[in-house]
């Protein structure tokens, strides 16, 4: 018996003493009738699930409500992708059952959760890469480290409208010994399409690109604000693939799905150039590699009786899903560390 179905039997016996006891407690019962042929209760599951945030995320739990929907159709699972943070707030203030997640909850999302009364809890589902993008006809630039990342995006980039306006930049970091050895950069036009402030993948570019740099460099502004931010990954990949001097990034399975008209940068992180693979990211190797979440609203489990088994076949047969989606399943010890954190919540 797999993990889903241990789970599973768990539920169904809790929604079976439950019909048990309305039953008990009902005026018209008939002491003849048979006993019940029914099916387990959760054969027969109906409700609705919602789930918001990581666009990353949302193509892998996409994949598992179609699978779980396929033996459970009476449940209604919506899945939209605006943003992590925008998860994170709906989230927070109660109104979906589980949040996808391209980072890790910050800090000031755990007070708004607290605040709301919203318990959770965190379970790691995949890895991902950012993918660091520019057009295949851009063949000047094949690698770059963070030093070189930050000479473009970070805080003090503002205003540079061709590559080769980032040279005096990566210069300064160069002699700093914090990067910029790809720097000089070609004479022509650059061209950012790239995540906002609402999106994780935004918050882990910044985590695992620049954070250091910028906090070295002693700036306040994560990256800088005048390039083209979208919410929309489709948008970054036809900007990124239909400019020859681009720059943008993503995470890998967006990536993978276009590969044929983007050119990922390889990345430096001290021990050579690394593009993203699922090699690269699943052991590491790749500098930009991150785990990925969802987080379940502990609060609503109680109320909603479809949404502890739909997490159980997550959590089992639905990791199937994260290759299918182009994403880096999770090796054995930590999908047992998974399954054991959402084990100990029932």
């Amino acid at each position: 018996m797999n993990f889903a179905d241990q789970r599973l039997l768990r539920w169904g016996a809790a929604l079976s003493a439950l019909l048990l006891l309305a039953a008990a407690c009902g005026g018209d019962d008939d002491s003849d009738a048979p006993a019940s042929t029914a099916a387990p209760a959760t054969e027969g599951l109906t409700g609705s699930i919602e789930v918001s945030g990581s666009s990353t995320v949302e193509p892998i739990t996409a994949l598992v409500a179609e699978r779980f929907n396929s033996a459970h159709p009476g449940v209604g699972i919506s899945v939209e992708g605006p943003g992590t943070g925008d998860g994170f707030q709906r989230f927070c203030a109660g109104e979906i059952d589980i949040s996808d997640a391209s980072r890790a909850i910050k800090v000031s999302e755990v007070e708004a959760c607290a605040e709301a009364g919203v318990e959770w809890v965190e379970l790691k589902i995949a890895f991902d890469g950012v993918s660091v993008l520019t057009s295949p006809d851009n063949d000047a630039v094949s690698c770059l480290d963070t030093g070189d990342l930050y000479a473009l995006v970070g805080a003090e980039s503002e205003g540079f409208r061709s590559w080769s306006d980032a040279d005096g930049l990566a210069s300064e970091l160069a002699a700093a010994g914090l990067g910029g050895s790809g720097a000089p950069y070609p004479d022509a036009p650059l061209v950012i399409t790239a995540p906002g402030e609402e999106s994780g993948t935004f918050d882990a570019f910044v985590e695992l690109a620049l954070e250091d740099i910028t906090e070295e460099r002693g700036q306040d502004e994560p990256t800088r604000v005048d390039y083209q931010a979208s919410a929309n990954d489709n948008v970054i990949v036809d900007n990124v693939s239909s400019n020859p001097t681009s720059f943008g990034w993503v995470g890998f399975a967006f990536y993978v799905e276009n590969s044929s008209v983007l050119k990922a940068i390889e990345i430096d992180g001290g021990g050579g150039c690394v593009a993203p693979s699922i090699v690269s990211i699943a052991d590491g190797s790749y500098p930009l590699s991150r785990p990925l979440f969802i987080y379940v609203s502990l609060s609503r489990l109680a109320e909603n009786p479809a949404l502890g088994p739909f997490v159980d076949f997550y959590l089992g047969d639905g990791f199937f899903s994260v290759a299918e989606a182009g994403y880096v399943t999770l090796p054995d010890d930590e999908i047992s560390a998974t399954r054991a954190a959402w084990a100990g919540v029932g």
